[in-house]
């Protein structure tokens, strides 16, 4: 047999191979990248949830634990973005020992948390900190 015709049985062979593993590799990649995408929101559903004990008539010391022990957690799987921004709410308790903080510092800080998890879902965003609104609901 001549070289042209091992090229013809070879070429097709490896090909299949090579194109087999490559579907494999982009599909299994894929589902990785979904199945992170899907736990973070979960996770970040349950931290901006958790953000209504700090906000309004809602606050509450029993949302704020919770809140503090959800964002232990959120080192393994959050962003640095995110992780930098619930820094900055935490600095602000501290600096205001207690007392209620100014609002626009506090809708600031508030509204940075929530845009650097969109970002981290979605990528871009062209919202601001100040598109995120909190509404209480008072029961009467």
């Amino acid at each position: 047999m001549e070289t042209k015709d091992w090229f013809l049985i070879i070429f097709p062979i490896f090909s299949l191979l090579l194109g087999s593993w490559l579907t494999y590799f982009f599909t299994t990649k894929t589902k990785k990248t979904e199945a992170m995408i899907k736990f973070k929101e979960e996770k970040y559903s349950n931290l901006l949830i958790l953000l209504q004990g700090f906000v309004g008539q809602t606050t509450s010391g029993e949302l704020k634990k919770k809140f503090f022990e959800e964002q232990y957690r959120s080192w393994l799987y959050s962003s640095d973005e995110v992780i930098l921004a619930i820094n900055n709410l935490v600095d602000l308790l501290i600096s205001e020992r207690g007392e209620t903080p100014n609002l626009e510092n506090g809708k600031k800080v508030i509204g940075d948390i929530i845009l650097a998890m969109r970002k981290d879902l979605a990528g871009k965003t062209k919202l601001k900190y100040s598109d995120f609104r909190y509404t209480d609901v008072i029961e009467k």
